[in-house]
């Protein structure tokens, strides 16, 4: 008999000759649009070894769910396992398929159907009854990843499934019974559980993405960025930067695969606990559309749990003082006047923004409503018109996407994407403040109740009516809801709301939301609020500086910081904003010194290594500015600072090649000065959702919601396409 090592050669060595074969049968008919060695572009994942894999080499799920049985009906419910089976998916991909091709679809499949990918069936007369996709990413798929990297878009690599490593580490190709299974158990786990699935960056290799030139013959443009915004959140504790600080790190799998009681058979569950495999989040139209009533109340439980805090905060009133915070002091009105409600909206509890990913589809949206004492809504913005359709001078977390006639990509055809409109999306840990303007309506019996709350549903209208059928309902999520009482004179103060913030949290997120909106001298007036309040906070000092300097007055904001670093020496945040005003009067090495500080105390934080590197550059230290700015590519790949600098310093340090390389990173991924056009061509056709383009504006509900002011738009209003 031949030794087992000699047998497990001959096994390998017979799927390495099946493997090939298969190959080159595909490689024969199939389009290599981008190359030969290219085989799966637009997209960024790639094999082991470049070769395709014969979709026999994945284990169905029904094979795993034999064993891991809860886990497996978990992920049935799922978004990934309906990942390229889901009506509304197929018809948006089938758009791109028909308007330039199949292989252009790669883009999207390497997330969506990564077996379809390897088995080289995205091709002009590929297998089109594929059972596999009803599988969407499966088991063997996540399970068999070998390598990612942070540049999304399908950035991993994928190899030919194995449950089980022989003894000497080897995967095994062929089958194995449950008997070899269970009795090396070990083995097995090795086999399918690598260090990385339970980091962050696994999730990166599809929930960040670009629209590269391949895909939409014109340039490199940034889709989505849920992995940046979590590394530069406070959840990931990986940057000195945000408002807030988390008591704890928290990773993707904290929130969307916590440990969860066992509550049927599942021998990859630990002390009776089982990493959920129904990765919760927003999508609820997939357990509406399956009829998967577990996992929609799950996903509603999900939205409604502490995602925003929304804050009714100040209330200004012709020809008086502002009132604020709401609650706090008292107030009379009376009938016939004018008041503007101050709404602020802080997304507390997510570490990306919110909506993520593509929200140019997405809809969620603030309802803003004035009633009487028997219900009847006098005033609102927000509301579901009767076509479905939501009223188009709501206050939406969304984006516009416009291509080169000036019309919105209306369908999610991001291939014909050339600048994004307006983007509002909200960021981890940060704040809006959206202000709506009504007349008091005079006569009224008995108090007014004045309501603000977070609505979600998975698409916008119009999508759907193209992807399902005209008039399709889906779910609303009232994610959260705030009301405090109007009353027609006096208004005295009140107790605290259920849930509300302490006094100097509320200033705090109100002055966060001004800063945002480009309000600088109200935005510091509030952070001055947070400091009387809190005299032992440094952060309030800290942000009070932060609003000077993005105000440009750095002489102002000196004071501020040098009082942060007196209550907390050595404060991360405060010195990484104290080395921005010392090089910005020539005090280079100092702001070295603290940003040498920043970097030892946070040492994957991109903008203490960005500036850093650039104040290197400075002082002419080459080697070291460019040590600065490749860890920053290390954290993300497409950092075009990084691009720009490296570029440079290459070039000076003899290293042509690579400075010609960095270079045309960044002349692809810099944003095209012309496309601002598109955008400022549709926003003045568009005026009902202009407003939304512009910093801050005023919702007017006695006309409809519409702005009070005609604002001339300006590419300065507009949003850099570097940013998400």
């Amino acid at each position: 008999m031949r030794p087992a090592a000699a047998m497990a050669a001959t096994d390998e060595e017979t799927h390495a000759q099946a493997r090939k074969t298969y190959t080159d049968k595909i490689a024969a008919t199939y389009n290599f649009r981008y190359g030969k060695d290219l085989p799966f572009m637009p997209s960024n994942m790639t094999t082991d070894n470049g070769q395709f894999i014969d979709p026999k080499d994945f284990p169905t799920a029904q094979y795993c769910g034999h064993c891991h049985q809860e886990a497996h009906q978990q992920w049935r419910e799922s978004a990934h396992s309906n990942a390229n089976r889901a009506p509304w998916y197929l018809k948006n991909v089938n758009l791109l398929n028909d308007s330039k091709g199949i292989e252009f679809s790669r883009h999207c499949e390497g997330c969506h159907d990564p077996i379809a990918m390897t088995a080289g069936v995205l091709t002009q007369g590929g297998t089109k009854k594929r059972p596999y996709d009803q599988d969407g990413v499966t088991c063997s798929v996540c399970h068999s990843i070998q390598k990612v990297d942070a540049r999304g878009t399908g950035s991993y690599v994928l190899a030919p499934a194995a449950v089980l490593l022989d003894e000497d580490g080897q995967p095994i190709h062929r089958k194995v019974s449950d008997i070899e299974i269970l009795s090396h158990l070990d083995r097995h786990k090795a086999a399918v559980m690598k260090p990385f699935y339970r980091t962050s960056e696994m999730c990166a290799a599809c929930h960040k993405a670009a629209l590269p030139h391949e895909l939409n013959d014109y340039k490199w443009q940034r889709a989505m960025t849920p992995y940046d915004e979590w590394q530069n959140s406070s959840f990931a504790k990986e940057s000195p930067l945000p408002f807030y600080v988390k008591p704890a790190v928290s990773n993707c799998g904290t929130c969307h695969m916590p440990r969860e009681a066992l509550t049927g058979r599942d021998p990859g569950a630990k002390e009776g606990k089982l990493a959920s495999h129904r990765w919760l989040g927003a999508n609820t139209l997939i357990p509406t559309y399956y009829n998967y009533p577990e996992q929609l109340r799950r996903v509603k439980e999900f939205l409604e749990n502490g995602v925003f805090n929304v804050d009714l905060f100040a209330l200004d009133v012709d020809g008086q003082p502002q009132i604020a915070p709401l609650g706090r002091k008292p107030f009379r009105l009376k009938g016939g006047e004018r008041v503007t409600v101050s709404v602020v909206i802080q997304n507390k509890g997510i570490a990306h923004s919110h909506v993520p990913e593509q929200r140019d589809m997405y809809e969620s949206w603030v309802q803003f409503t004035v009633s009487t004492a028997d219900g009847k809504i006098v005033k609102q913005s927000g509301e579901i018109e009767p076509g479905g359709d939501l009223d188009p001078a709501a206050h939406s977390f969304t984006n516009r996407l416009v291509n080169n006639t000036s019309t919105l990509n209306d369908l999610h055809q991001v291939w014909n994407n050339r600048v994004v409109a307006y983007n509002n999306g909200l960021q981890s840990g940060r704040s809006q403040v959206v202000r709506y303007c009504f007349t008091m309506p005079a006569g009224t019996k008995g108090p007014l109740s004045v309501t603000a709350t977070v609505r979600y549903r998975r698409f916008d209208q119009h999508f759907i009516n193209f992807a399902l059928k005209p008039g399709y309902n889906q779910p609303i999520v009232d994610m959260v809801s705030t009301t405090r009482i109007f009353s027609l004179g006096e208004n005295p103060s009140v107790q605290p709301l259920k849930d509300e913030n302490p006094e100097w949290m509320r200033w705090n997120n109100y002055g966060v939301a001004l800063l945002d909106a480009q309000q600088y001298a109200a935005s510091v007036h509030a952070f001055q609020q947070v400091a009387r309040l809190r005299p032992d906070y440094a952060d309030a000092f800290t942000n009070i500086g932060i609003a000077n300097i993005q105000w440009e007055k750095y002489e102002d904001a000196l004071p501020s910081l040098n009082k942060a670093l007196s209550l907390a020496p050595n404060n991360a945040r405060a010195l990484y904003y104290l080395a921005l005003i010392e090089r910005n009067e020539g005090q280079v090495s100092e702001a070295i010194a603290n940003l040498k500080k920043v970097e030892e105390q946070f040492p994957r934080s991109r903008d203490a290594h960005r500036e850093l590197g650039f104040s290197y550059y400075q002082q002419h230290r080459y080697d070291e500015a460019r040590e600065e700015y490749e860890k920053v590519q290390s954290i993300d790949p497409d950092d075009l600072a990084a691009h720009y600098n490296l570029a440079i310093l290459y070039r000076r340090l003899g290293m042509k090649e690579q400075a010609t390389k960095q270079a045309a990173y960044f002349a692809d991924q810099k944003d095209d000065p012309t496309a601002s056009t598109y955008a400022l061509d549709y926003l003045r056709k568009h005026g009902e959702i202009a407003q939304e383009s512009v910093p801050w504006h005023i919702h007017d509900l006695d006309a409809q919601g519409k702005t009070i002011a005609n604002t001339t738009l300006t590419e300065g209003m507009l949003p850099s396409q570097q940013t998400p």
